[in-house]
Formats: structure tokens, C-alpha cells, sequence
């Protein structure tokens, strides 16, 4: 019994004590944050409320141990984050995407003015640590706090950042929701009929895989081969079978001629459609399934899963499917996404490959590229630690003004390239969504723990005052005029779905609750779609800002 008195009591530092409070902390901190309200939860932000509750209590830790826990889970927290935003930070920048992140960054810049506003209107008297905090807090930015705690050089600037975080965090959560609404109202807007829109736009999409069969019926292509026939059609496209005019199922090379007659099964865009059917003929109801089993050599569709690392970054066109192996690549699944194989499209390990042709040849390709489930469900630790500690190393150089990128920035940056070009230098970024979830989670609750236990000591004293209340006050400013100016400009001028802007505001802010609510009230992907779009960029640049405004107003 006095074992578990000492384990339990407030003050006590040793190494047995501190396990017992960060487990206790995180354990209740991560059931809370399940509980809706309003169909909102906050998740596992609520482990930092949990640990400045007992830091108020006048549970501790050690110095040392506390800032090692801190910021050992930032790490993890932010180099699992680069890892999984990686591969679509600079394809986020095309089409569509550049917009979308445009009026995201149009949203980070509107907060800053406000915070700067703030700070000048009241001559100083606030601490620009403070108003970072309130910032972080108001976009529900944990790694901006994160970076920006690694900025300062006192123990209390970075308490005071984290009790301004606290303090505005539970309104920036309602303030992007409530700014949903008010764009909703504004406009007058029925979900309903947004969703019918998007799924107009999506049966018209040019980036969505489309497959169509025609048959030759233009006498002025009979005989030419598909080289022949990409040049005149010049875009994206694959010939999965052909069928010949006596029945035979082929599949076809690039140097495979087509005749009048000869039925083609195409995978391309939709948009492409009208050329397709303008050189070639008419678009024809077949089902080429049913023909397994018919002819002597039956030709079957199946998926072969990338588990070989040596397959990580190898373009399609130099697999040299046909002649090795004689079959057609016609799409790439990767991340729940269907993609055209192009002959340019580089693999990357968890990659559903579609090929095309006889099994015999589609098992002998399977075995070589993998194929193995149980092979993804291995981590790839080297590639994580090299990953951190070239991360650090990035991170304590100065990149001009002073500036670093710290334990925030750097390890973000690298993982980022990692996933991008790690497979130039033979590492391997994939991870499962169970492992990448767990390194995730498991550093974001150390990290906010250690952070709530570290301010809890005066938190009630600095919040539950006026200063505190302004602190609110300014969050909920932060939070809410930005989003309504961008979602106004996002819906008035570019005429962008609701439900896109909708993922735009969450994941403008980093905001995952806001996300969930999206998702639930519309029972639609697109706010999904949206957030991830934006999210990269906006990671990056809030981890940016956040460090800037100290660097250059402390």
C-alpha cells in the first residue's frame, strides 16, 4: 500500500512515478477525447488538458526526463506525418490543387495579420509567445506549437505558448464549424445538390481510369500499329485485349497491328472518349469477362500487390511486361486511388498493380514483385531512424536570419523528400496504415502529455483572468474571420463546392475533428479530398510561421 501511495502521489519525480502519470495521463486523455459533442470530439488533444489538470494537481517530472519525452515525440509525431503527406505534397500543386492551396495559404496569411495586428495594437503588452500559443491553438496546430516551443529559449515563454494553445484550442474547433455554416447560410446552400454536382464532375473526370471497348470500323487506320496509333491519338492510354475478327484474344505490343473488325478493350480517361471514338469507330457494349474459359489461351485480370523494394521508384515501361512476361499493366491502385499505368508512372511499395493476360505469366510476375501481404506488415526502422537523424541534423543548421527548422521542421522536411525520392538512395518509405497510425498517435500523446504537465502549474492562474479570456477571445477572431474571408472568395468568385470547401477549412486549420464532422454530415469523400489536398503545404508552412513570428518579434 505505500508502494502504490508513493507511485501515486503528487510530487514525486522518480523514474517508476513519472511512468505511472504519463500512462495515467494519456490513458484518460485519449478515452475523453472519444466522447462527442455535438457529434465533435477533440480526440487525443484532450491528453494535453488531461496533463495541465494534474500539472495543476501538483504532479511533476523531472526536467531532463520531461523535455527527452517531449521532444522525442515530436519526433516521431512529425516525421510520421512528412511520411504520410509526402507523396502528395508536390502533386497537391497541380491542377485543381494549386487553387485549393492558394486560398489555404491566403488563410495562414490572414492569421498572421491578425496575430501581428493584435500584438501592435497592444504595444507589446502581450508576448508574442502568447499569441503564437493562441494561434496554434485557434488552427488547431499542435506541430506549430511544437516548433514554435523550440524556438523560444525559456522553459516559461514555452508554457506560456502552451497555456494559449489550451486556451483557444476548444472554440477553433466550433469557430471552423460554425464557418461552415456561415458560408452554408450565406449562399444558401443544399448539400443534396452539391453532392449531385460532384458526382457529375466525377463521371466526367479526366484523371479517373476509363474503360471502353471499340471496334474498328475506320478503314484509315487498318493496319497500324499501337505506336502508330498513340501518335495520332497522343494521350495517356493502354490497350488491355484485343479480340481479332475469327475470336482470337491477344494481348496486344507496341508493335501489334489492328484491323478492321478487331474489337480493342481501352483503359484512358473519359475526357478522352471523343477522340477514341472519332479514329477508331463505335463504342460497343462487350463483356470480355464471360470469355474466360472459351478460348485456348484465356486471358484474366488480376492485382499483384508491390512487396519487393527493388520494384520502389521503377517506372512501369521499364518492366518490359510483354515481352518478359507477356502481359498489359493497365492500372496502379496506390492509397484506395486507381491511376493509369502510363509507362512513366514509378511504383512504390504497396502499389496494386491490374495486369492483363494469361495466369501462368501473372503468377511467375507476382512472385517476382512480392506479392506478399505479410512483407508490408514488416516496418522499415532503418529508413525511420535515418530518416530522424538526418532530420535533426537538417533542423540545427541555420538557414538564414537566425532561423532553424528544429526538431519540428527538419525531421518534417526530410520525410517528406524521403517519401518522395526516398527509393533514389534504395530506402524503403512504406509503412502500414496500423504501424504509421501507431508511431502517429503514440508521439503526438508524449508530446501533448509532456506539454500539459509542464503548464499545468499556473495555467488556471494565467487563464481564468481577463488576460486569459481576451486569449479566447483573440482565438476565436483568429479562427473564424480568415476562414469566413476565404470561404466567401473560395464560393463567390471560383464558384467551388461546398464540400470542398469544406475539407479546404479542415484542412487548412490541420484540423481532424473538423474533418470528421465534414465527412459525417455530408456522408460524402470530397471534404476528404479537399484536406488532403491542402494539407502538406499548410503542415509545412504553419511549422514555418509559427517559428518566423518568434524569430522575428521575440
Amino acid at each position: 500500500m505505500e508502494l502504490i501511495q508513493t507511485l501515486l502521489a503528487p510530487g514525486n519525480d522518480n523514474l517508476a512515478s513519472t511512468i505511472v502519470l504519463y500512462s495515467f495521463v494519456i490513458a484518460l486523455g485519449v478515452f475523453l477525447g472519444k466522447m462527442k459533442i455535438g457529434g465533435v470530439s477533440l480526440g487525443v488533444t484532450f491528453v494535453l488538458f488531461v496533463g495541465i489538470l494534474m500539472g495543476h494537481l501538483g504532479y511533476i517530472v523531472d526536467e531532463m526526463v520531461l523535455k527527452f519525452i517531449r521532444e522525442f515525440g515530436l519526433i516521431l509525431f512529425i516525421f510520421s506525418i512528412g511520411i504520410q503527406v509526402g507523396p502528395g505534397f508536390f502533386s497537391s500543386f497541380k491542377k485543381g490543387g494549386v487553387r485549393l492551396n492558394a486560398l489555404a495559404l491566403l488563410v495562414i496569411a490572414l492569421n498572421v495579420v491578425i496575430v501581428l495586428s493584435i500584438y501592435f495594437i497592444e504595444g507589446g503588452h502581450t508576448s508574442i509567445a502568447a499569441l503564437v500559443g493562441v494561434m496554434s491553438g485557434a488552427v488547431t496546430n499542435t506541430p506549430g506549437l511544437a516548433a514554435a516551443q523550440q524556438t523560444v529559449e525559456t522553459a516559461e515563454a514555452a508554457n506560456t505558448m502552451a497555456m494559449g494553445y489550451a486556451a483557444a484550442y476548444p472554440l477553433g474547433v466550433v469557430g471552423i464549424i460554425l464557418a461552415m455554416f456561415i458560408i452554408k447560410w450565406i449562399f444558401r446552400i443544399r448539400v443534396d445538390d452539391e453532392i449531385k454536382q460532384l458526382e457529375k464532375e466525377r463521371e466526367d473526370s479526366a484523371l479517373k481510369p476509363y474503360l471502353v471497348t471499340f471496334e474498328i470500323t475506320n478503314k484509315l487506320v487498318d493496319g497500324r500499329t499501337l505506336v502508330e496509333l498513340h501518335h495520332l491519338i497522343q494521350c495517356n492510354f493502354v490497350v488491355s485485349r484485343l479480340m481479332t475478327t475469327d475470336g482470337e484474344i491477344i494481348i496486344p505490343k507496341s508493335s501489334t497491328q489492328i484491323h478492321v473488325g478487331d474489337k480493342l478493350f481501352i483503359v484512358m480517361s473519359k475526357s478522352d472518349e471523343d477522340r477514341f471514338q472519332a479514329l477508331l469507330g463505335n463504342e460497343v457494349e462487350f463483356n470480355w469477362d464471360e470469355l474466360h474459359g472459351q478460348n485456348a489461351a484465356p486471358v484474366v485480370s488480376r492485382r499483384i500487390l508491390i512487396t519487393k523494394s527493388s520494384f520502389n521508384g521503377v517506372p512501369i515501361g521499364s518492366l518490359r511486361l510483354h515481352n518478359g512476361y507477356r502481359l498489359n499493366a493497365t492500372r496502379v491502385n496506390r492509397a484506395g486511388v486507381d491511376l493509369l499505368a502510363s509507362p512513366d508512372l514509378r511504383l512504390q511499395m504497396g502499389d496494386r498493380i491490374t495486369v492483363v493476360g494469361d495466369l501462368q505469366d501473372i503468377d511467375r510476375l507476382a512472385s517476382k514483385m512480392g506479392n506478399s501481404m505479410k512483407r508490408l506488415n514488416e516496418p522499415n526502422i532503418i529508413t525511420i531512424f535515418v530518416g530522424i537523424m538526418f532530420g535533426i541534423i537538417l533542423g540545427s543548421i541555420n538557414i538564414g536570419f537566425g532561423m532553424k527548422l528544429g526538431l519540428a521542421g527538419g525531421p518534417l522536411v526530410v520525410a517528406i523528400l524521403l517519401s518522395r525520392f526516398g527509393y533514389k538512395f534504395k530506402l524503403v518509405t512504406y509503412t502500414s496504415s496500423s504501424a504509421s497510425l501507431l508511431m502517429r498517435e503514440l508521439g503526438i500523446c508524449l508530446f501533448l502529455a509532456s506539454v500539459g504537465i509542464a503548464a499545468g502549474k499556473g495555467f488556471a492562474a494565467t487563464v481564468f483572468n481577463p488576460t486569459g479570456m481576451w486569449w479566447v477571445i483573440w482565438g476565436f477572431m483568429i479562427t473564424l474571420l480568415p476562414l469566413i474571408i476565404v470561404g466567401i472568395i473560395a464560393r463567390g468568385v471560383h464558384k467551388i463546392n461546398f464540400l470542398t470547401i469544406m475539407g479546404l477549412f479542415s484542412g487548412g486549420c490541420t484540423d481532424p475533428p473538423a474533418l470528421a464532422y465534414a465527412n459525417n454530415s455530408t456522408g460524402n469523400d470530397q471534404p476528404a479530398v479537399a484536406y488532403s489536398t491542402v494539407y502538406p503545404l499548410t503542415m509545412f508552412l504553419r511549422v514555418v510561421v509559427a517559428q518566423g513570428l518568434i524569430l522575428c518579434f521575440a
